[in-house]
This record gives C-alpha cells, sequence and structure tokens, in this order.
C-alpha cells in the first residue's frame, strides 16, 4: 500500500508545483497591467494567453471592477491559496495514512 501514498504524494507535488507557478504568471499578469508592455513580446503574450481565460471568465461571472480596480486576479489568487491549503495539504495527509 505504500504505493499509493508516494502516488498520492507525488500527485500532491504536481498540484501544488503547478498552482505556484500559476500564481506567479498572475502576479506577472498584474505588474503588466500597471505598465504598458509591448503587445508582440512572447512573453507578454504567452503571460496573456495563460492568465486571460480564467480572468474573463470571472469578469464575466462576478463584476469585480470597482473605481477602475480589477479584483479578478486577487480572486484567482484567493483560490489558489484555498486550494495550496485545503486540496494539497489533505492529499498530502491522505499519502501518510497510505504509507
Amino acid at each position: 500500500m505504500f504505493i499509493i501514498g508516494y502516488l498520492i504524494e507525488a500527485v500532491a507535488m504536481v498540484i501544488e508545483m503547478i498552482l505556484n507557478i500559476y500564481m506567479l504568471i498572475v502576479i506577472a499578469q498584474v505588474i503588466l497591467s500597471w505598465v504598458n508592455p509591448d503587445p508582440y513580446n512572447p512573453i507578454v503574450r504567452f503571460i496573456h494567453n495563460v492568465t486571460d481565460p480564467l480572468l474573463s471568465r470571472i469578469r464575466k461571472t462576478i463584476p469585480v471592477v470597482y473605481g477602475g480596480i480589477d479584483f479578478s486576479p486577487f480572486i484567482v489568487l484567493v483560490a489558489i491559496v484555498f486550494l495550496r491549503n485545503f486540496l494539497v495539504k489533505s492529499l498530502y495527509g491522505l499519502a501518510t495514512t497510505f504509507m
């Protein structure tokens, strides 16, 4: 049964890494929104292509623009922190029960 525990732990580690990387990309998108970057820069296009689908879905669902400030990245960051603290820690706990 220890193999299942290691598998669950590996899945938790991958999910945690993906969530951390996406958090950094969302923070980079927020910083890019403060400046006027070159829209043809491949890094800027990548960041927008990765974050815009989720952020636009949140903007359509919840009106989160107040006084010209867009709070949808904040909602995404809160959701990422929740997933890291709930889902990943639950998976780690579940993995220890199989070891």
